[in-house]
C-alpha cells in the first residue's frame, strides 16, 4: 500500500493536508486539568483540538488519498477524524454546524443525555440539516468520559464524518494518567458506499474471501472422516449459511485507519520516559469490530462508554462500531504497536506508542480465521439431535434452531403463525410486555412471591412477525452467558475482556426492580442481506413506548449468526447477567449470535429516541426502531 503522499501531485498540498491533519499528527491531550488541557507544543495537534463551550463546525467534502488512490471525502472542519471537542460536566455547550455539502447532513453526539431535539437524527429528533443551512445544537453536559460524534444522515459516517468528544469531569481528572491519547479506529473504502451496499443485497458475502474451500473439505475428511464432513458440508448448504460469513466487508474494499491513518501511515503517539499514559478507545467504524492488543503491555481498563469501571487487567479486548473504552497502559523506554485486528482477521490497523516520532515497533502476524461453530449459531446445545458431530475442534449438537422450512415449534407447542397464545395471554408482537407477570418457568418460588421479575426470562418467544421471509432463522435455546469473548478469541492464550469482567464504578442508577420486561429479537436473513427487529425492518415497524419515569427490563436475543453492537440513543443501558445482578452501564452492548441478554433503562428521557445496530449496514438494511419515551 502506497503512502498518501506519493500522490501530493494530483491535489493543492494545503487541500491534501486538511484532509489528512488528524491522521499525521499524534493528538496528545497533555493533562487534562481544571483548565480543560497542558500547552501542547505541537501546533497542527492544538488545531485539530478545540476546548470550550462555543464551538463552529463546518460539513465540507474534500479531497483526500489514502490508499494511493485520490477521493472525496466529508470532512468536518477539513480534517478526518473531525476535531477533538473537549468540553467540561455541568457546562452548557453550544455547536453551530454548517452544512456546505449539496445534500442535507446531521450530526449526532453519540451516548449523550440531552434533549431528544438536540441528538441529531434526521426524521426522529429533527429534520436534519439542509444544504446551506446552519443548525445550533445547545445542551448542557450531564456526564464526564470518552464519547464522539458522527453524521447520522445516509452513509456520511462511512466517507470520513466522524470525531471524538472527551469531557473532564466537574472536580478534573485528578491525575489519571500522565499522558492523554484518543485511538480512533475507523474504515475507509475507496468504492462509494453505495456501491457496496448494493453488491451486499446482491450477495451478502461478496467481500468474504474465507469462504470453505476443497482444501478444507479435505481436511476435515482426514480429522473426522468421509461420513461425517460430507454432513458438515450438507448441514450448512441446508441452512444456507456459512460459518465464515463473520463480517459483512473484508479488507477486499476496506482499509482499516487510526487516527485517520492507514497502517503504512504508522499513527505515533509520543511519550515521556516513566509516563503512565491513558488511550481512548473509540471504534469509529461503520462496519468493523476490532481486536485490540498492545503486545508486551498490559491493559487496565478504566472506563467502558464513558463509565467508570472497576480497574480489570487484560491482554486484548474486542470492542464494535460505536463502543469506547478507556485504557492506562505503563510503557517502558521503547516503542510498542497499537495492534487492531479486523474481527474476520483481513486487515488491521495500527499505531505507535514510541518516545520519539518515527519509530515502529514490530506488527504482529494476523490470528488465523476461526469458523463460526454450532453454539455461536445455535446457542445452548445441551439438548439437541445429531450428538458428536465436530466442527472447529470441539463439538456441537445440532438442535436449539428453527429453521425456515416445515411447521415451527416452540417446547413442544405449535405455534399459531397469527397470534401467540401463551399461558392465556395474548402477546403484544411489537413489544413482548410481560411486566407483573411470571414469564420464567425456571423461577425459585420464593422469587415468585417476592418479585416476579427479579430475574430476567429465560423463555423465549418469537413474535408472529418472525415467520416470514425477512428471518432465515430462530434460536430457541440461547446462552446467556457474558464471560465468552468471541469468536476467533476464544482460548487463544492471551487474557482477553468479556463482559462478565465489567463492573460500573457505584453500581446501578436506580434501585429499583424493574416494573415490566419488554423481549425484542434481532433478526435478519442472510440471503437477503435483510436485518430487522422481530423480522420488522424499519419501515414496517411501530414505535416502541417507554412510559416516562418508569424502570423497565429489555431482553434482547440475537437470532442471528452475527454480532450486533445494540445503541440505545438518550438513556443508558444497565447490563443485568442471568441472575437480575447489575453489572455495567453502557449506551452500546455488543450481542453475540445465539445469545439473549438483558439490561435495564431508566426511560427518564421524553421524546423520540433512535434504537440501532451500530453496523451501518444493519441499520440501513432494517435493524432500527423507534423508541417514544412519553
Amino acid at each position: 500500500m502506497n503512502r498518501p503522499e506519493a500522490r501530493l501531485a494530483s491535489m493543492p498540498r494545503r487541500r491534501f493536508v486538511q484532509g489528512l491533519v488528524a491522521g499525521t499528527v499524534a493528538l496528545s491531550l497533555g493533562r487534562l486539568g481544571a483548565a480543560y488541557g497542558a500547552p501542547q507544543g505541537n501546533a497542527a495537534a492544538d488545531a485539530n483540538i478545540l476546548h470550550g463551550t462555543e464551538f463552529d463546525l463546518v460539513i465540507d467534502s474534500i479531497r483526500v488519498n489514502i490508499t494511493g488512490q485520490p477521493r472525496m471525502a466529508t470532512a468536518i472542519n477539513g480534517a478526518i477524524p473531525a476535531p477533538t471537542l473537549v468540553w467540561r460536566e455541568g457546562d452548557t455547550v453550544t455547536i453551530r454546524v454548517k452544512n456546505r455539502l449539496s445534500v442535507p447532513s446531521s450530526l449526532h453526539w453519540h451516548g449523550m443525555l440531552l434533549p431528544f431535539q438536540m441528538d441529531g437524527v434526521p426524521g426522529i429528533s429533527y429534520r436534519g440539516i439542509g444544504p446551506g443551512e446552519t443548525f445550533t445544537y445547545r445542551f448542557k453536559v450531564q456526564q464526564s468520559g470518552t464519547y464522539w460524534y458522527h453524521s447520522h444522515t445516509g452513509f456520511q459516517e462511512m466517507t470520513g464524518m466522524y470525531g471524538s468528544i472527551v469531557i473532564v469531569p466537574r472536580q478534573g481528572e485528578s491525575g489519571v494518567a500522565d499522558r492523554d491519547f484518543v485511538v480512533q479506529l475507523s474504515d475507509w473504502t475507496d468504492e462509494n458506499p453505495m456501491s457496496v451496499f448494493a453488491k451486499l443485497k446482491q450477495q451478502s458475502d461478496y467481500y468474504n474471501y474465507n469462504k470453505p474451500t476443497v482444501r478444507d473439505f479435505f481436511r476435515d475428511t482426514s480429522v473426522y472422516g468421509v461420513t461425517q464432513a460430507v454432513a458438515m458440508r450438507k448441514m450448512w448448504n441446508e441452512m444456507r449459511m456459512n460459518p465464515t460469513d463473520l463480517a459483512d466487508l473484508s479488507a477486499e474494499t476496506f482499509t482499516h485507519l487510526l487516527n485517520g491513518q492507514s497502517p503504512n501511515g504508522n499513527w505515533t503517539g509520543v511519550y515521556r520516559p516513566g509516563e503512565k499514559v491513558r488511550l481512548r478507545f473509540i471504534n469509529g467504524s461503520s462496519n468493523s469490530f476490532y481486536d485490540v492488543r498492545i503486545p508486551g503491555l498490559a491493559l487496565t481498563l478504566i472506563q467502558a462508554d464513558g463509565q467508570a469501571l472497576e480497574p480489570v487487567t487484560v491482554d486484548e479486548f474486542r470492542f464494535g462500531p460505536g463502543e469506547t473504552y478507556d485504557v492506562l497502559v505503563k510503557p517502558e523506554d521503547e516503542a510498542y504497536c497499537i495492534f487492531a485486528q479486523s474481527m474476520d482477521r483481513s486487515g488491521y490497523a495500527r499505531g505507535t506508542l514510541a518516545l520519539a516520532p518515527g519509530l515502529a515497533a514490530p506488527v504482529p502476524a494476523m490470528d488465523a480465521p476461526v469458523w463460526l461453530s454450532m453454539t455461536d449459531m445455535m446457542g445452548n446445545m445441551s439438548h439437541g439431535a445429531m450428538a458428536g458431530m465436530n466442527m472447529d475442534h470441539s463439538q456441537h449438537q445440532m438442535g436449539g434452531m428453527q429453521m425456515d422450512h416445515g411447521q415451527h415449534q416452540m417446547d413442544g407447542m405449535n405455534m399459531d403463525h397469527s397470534q401467540h397464545q401463551m399461558d392465556g395471554m395474548n402477546m403484544d408482537h411489537s413489544q413482548h410486555q410481560m411486566g407483573g407477570m411470571n414469564m420464567d418457568g425456571a423461577m425459585a418460588m420464593e422469587h415468585d412471591r417476592v418479585n416476579p421479575l427479579a430475574i430476567p426470562s429465560r423463555k423465549v418467544r418469537h413474535a408472529s412477525s418472525e415467520y416470514g421471509p425477512a428471518v432465515d432463522m430462530r434460536v430457541d435455546m440461547p446462552r446467556t452467558n457474558l464471560d465468552d469473548p468471541g469468536v476467533g478469541l476464544r482460548n487463544n492464550g492471551r487474557r482477553v475482556l468479556t463482559l462478565a469482567d465489567q463492573h460500573t464504578r457505584g453500581g446501578p442508577l436506580d434501585k429499583r426492580p424493574p416494573e415490566r420486561e419488554l423481549e425484542l429479537h434481532l433478526t435478519g436473513n442472510m440471503e437477503r442481506y435483510s436485518w430487522s427487529f422481530d423480522g420488522l425492518e424499519f419501515g414496517e415497524s411501530t414505535p416502541v413506548h417507554f412510559r416516562h419515569g418508569e424502570r423497565l427490563r429489555i431482553i434482547l436475543q440475537n437470532d442471528t449468526m452475527m454480532t450486533h453492537p445494540m445503541h440505545l440513543h438518550g438513556m443508558w443501558s444497565e447490563l443485568e447477567n442471568d441472575k437480575g445482578e447489575f453489572m455495567v452501564r453502557r449506551h452500546t452492548i455488543p450481542v453475540q449470535p445465539a445469545q439473549r441478554i438483558s439490561f435495564l433503562v431508566n426511560a427518564d428521557a421524553p421524546g423520540r429516541w433512535a434504537w440501532h445496530c451500530h453496523l451501518l449496514f444493519h441499520m440501513d438494511a432494517g435493524m432500527f426502531r423507534e423508541v417514544v419515551v412519553a
